[in-house]
């Protein structure tokens, strides 16, 4: 009896083999704005929502940031056969976020590719997965942010998705999203929402400025935990103070 090749394995056209060109696009000069506030900023002004698994981190180009829009692509774990097709997708200064599913086996991204997008002018890359070639990719000074590295190489097989919303470290991404990275996190900016954040940080950057030059002098109270604590109704015991509390009875069985 002859084997018959399962219907499951076949691609099909349309959700999960898609590929998207034009995307909404925020001004450059709002998006090269977000340099100015490290992640953390941005993060507080997020809701602490848009933050990236800590998990995913720089594995290149150490204290180099990353920023700039978002080309999605979302991959059958360990293909990378529509990360290699994004290369002539995503724009110069765009930053290509890469959903593998966060899997721990194949790498999804090298030398290779990296070489080619340095070309294309592509800013780096956010990988929810592993790379390879870190010796290869490090010469280039090119961003790469991701879990983890293996020698294991990807299949070329697909499917896969561009330009499409995916989920990168817990968090949505869809094209044309901000994206900011550095030592100390990643964050993703919401297209709809870029401006309105900029707007805040500026205005928190304004208003604390004061505070935090009089922190770095050594200038400060902390009067307002004493405060909280105290409107939740925090005991304070003076460590000379005997602690009144009943006897505890010995809860150990009676020796026969």
């Amino acid at each position: 009896m002859s084997s018959v090749k399962p219907r499951s394995s076949e691609v099909h056209p349309g959700p999960g083999y898609r590929v998207r060109f034009n995307v909404p696009r925020l001004d450059p000069v709002v998006v090269e704005e977000f340099q100015n506030f490290d992640t953390p900023d941005i993060s507080d002004l997020l809701n602490r929502l848009y933050a990236v698994d800590s998990s995913i981190r720089p594995l290149t180009a150490p204290g180099k940031r990353l920023c700039g829009i978002a080309c999605t692509v979302k991959v059958f774990p360990g293909d990378n056969l529509m990360v290699h097709k994004a290369l002539d997708v995503a724009q110069p200064g765009d930053v290509v976020v890469i959903d593998a599913g966060g899997s721990d086996e194949n790498a999804v991204l090298g030398d290779l590719i990296c070489t080619k997008a340095k070309h294309r002018g592509i800013a780096g890359y956010v990988v929810d997965g592993l790379i390879r070639d870190v010796p290869g990719i490090t010469p280039l000074e090119m961003p790469v942010f991701a879990r983890g590295t293996t020698a294991i190489g990807p299949l070329h097989r697909g499917p896969g998705e561009i330009n499409f919303a995916v989920s990168c470290g817990g968090v949505v991404v869809n094209a044309g999203d901000v994206v900011v990275a550095d030592d100390a996190g990643i964050c993703i900016v919401p297209r709809e929402a870029a401006v309105e954040i900029l707007k805040r940080l500026y205005s928190h950057r304004d208003s604390n400025a004061d505070y935090l030059a009089a922190v770095k002098r050594g200038e400060f109270s902390n009067a307002w935990v004493d405060r909280m604590l105290d409107e939740q109704g925090c005991v304070f015991i003076d460590q000379d103070e005997p602690i009144d509390a009943e006897p505890v009875a010995d809860a150990r069985p009676a020796l026969k």
